[in-house]
């Protein structure tokens, strides 16, 4: 059974799509056949994949042709879906034209569906897909949370760590209300943990009290690999496998495994 997975943070330099990346490669080092959507405009889940440039079939291609679910075939889809490094890993790619999208879908009919009539078609094929959501509440962050079983909320181990979560959980409460009602809280997973740091442990206590059954276990530490492997164009598991970074998405990718299966 298909898991889908949106990362999702309406605030930047969270670590949000270096969390899409690295989850998404280290599935797919489990073997895991795994997917992972590109959603914002600023593409940088696809350029930390390698993919520098447009592709000529994107996610914003896919989501104009969701406009009449009619056209929608896994043999019209699969152009656009790319091999990676990873055997396991397969990417759809996203471009800046994708924030063009955001202008048309406000008169759209059925407009925060397109996404979930492309992913119920893919399902079949994958074990999990991993959506990088932009950073910001719009159309393309609401039709990533109607498309998703669950939604991963990054959150930085700094001073400001909760500002804007409660308009995240709003959104997410909205989405239920009246979109996905299946759409559940994945976890909130503290990123760029250095435990030299008063404020970092002090910050950990905190969301953990705040939103307690939902944070996981893993934290991400603050490593200088998961910085440099973007620019190399591959996830921090064929940078660096025995980084601090590679070693703490492979504990997360492990920890959602074993949760699923003993919900399961």
């Amino acid at each position: 059974m298909s898991k889908v997975i949106a990362i999702s943070n309406q605030k930047g330099g969270v670590g949000k799509t270096t969390t899409a990346v690295n989850l998404a490669a280290s599935f797919a080092a489990l073997e895991k056949t795994t997917l992972l959507i590109d959603m914002d405009p600023q593409g940088n889940a696809s350029q930390g994949l390698g993919f520098n440039e447009a592709q000529d079939e994107d996610i914003h291609e896919l989501l104009d042709l969701a406009a009449n679910p009619d056209q929608l075939s896994y043999e019209n889809i699969k152009n656009s879906i790319l091999n990676t490094k990873l055997e396991y890993l397969k990417v759809i790619t996203a471009a800046p034209d994708l924030a063009a999208l955001e202008i048309e879908l406000v008169q759209a009919m059925s407009r925060e569906f397109r996404l979930k009539r492309i992913i119920d078609i893919l399902k079949p094929y994958f074990e999990f897909i991993i959506i990088d959501a932009p950073p910001s509440l719009n159309l393309l962050t609401i039709n990533t949370l109607t498309a998703s079983n669950s939604v991963l909320i990054p959150v930085q181990c700094e001073y400001y760590a909760l500002q804007g979560l409660a308009e995240l959980f709003n959104t997410i409460r909205l989405v239920q209300k009246n979109l996905n009602s299946n759409l559940k809280i994945e976890g909130a997973l503290l990123t760029m943990y250095d435990n030299r740091l008063t404020l970092s442990r002090q910050v950990v206590e905190e969301v953990r009290n705040c939103i307690s059954e939902k944070v996981f276990n893993t934290l991400i530490p603050r490593n200088v690999k998961l910085g440099e492997a973007p620019s190399h164009g591959k996830p921090v598991i064929l940078y660096d496998v025995q980084s601090t970074g590679s070693q703490a998405y492979m504990k997360l990718a492990e920890e959602i495994g074993n949760k699923d299966e003993n919900n399961g």
